[in-house]
């Protein structure tokens, strides 16, 4: 069992950046590939980002491929997403999630998510 917790959201100008954290509960975490995802009003949920749980291959969004990076921190159970040059269509409910399996950009690949925290990007 994991369970996941999102922080670091908040309103940003365009062309800023945001670090968003998930920390994880449970004793596994490193055997865990984790994503981010992300929806927005009226949008459904899609992919951002994944890495693997050596943290050694890690898979972007075409949409935020050299904006984004995703990385991770064994020790602290923690997986990060720096986001860097945010657009106004970046903003949405950010969720990270764990699987078992390979980095994936199909949701139903993860076994836990997380709440959610808002990114709101202004024009």
């Amino acid at each position: 069992q994991v369970q996941l917790v999102e922080s670091g959201g908040g309103l940003v100008q365009a062309g800023g950046s945001l670090r968003l954290s998930c920390a994880a509960s449970g004793r596994t975490f490193s055997s865990y590939a984790m994503g981010w995802f992300r929806q927005a009003p009226g949008k459904e949920r899609e992919f951002v980002a994944a890495i693997r749980w050596s943290g050694g291959l890690t898979y972007y969004a075409d949409s935020v491929k050299g904006r984004f990076t995703i990385s991770r921190d064994n020790a602290k159970n923690t997986v990060y997403l720096q986001m860097n040059s945010l657009k106004p269509e970046d903003t949405a409910v950010y969720y990270c999630a764990a699987g078992l399996g390979f980095p994936s950009n199909r949701r139903n690949e993860y076994a836990y998510w997380g709440q959610g925290t808002q990114v709101t990007v202004s024009s």
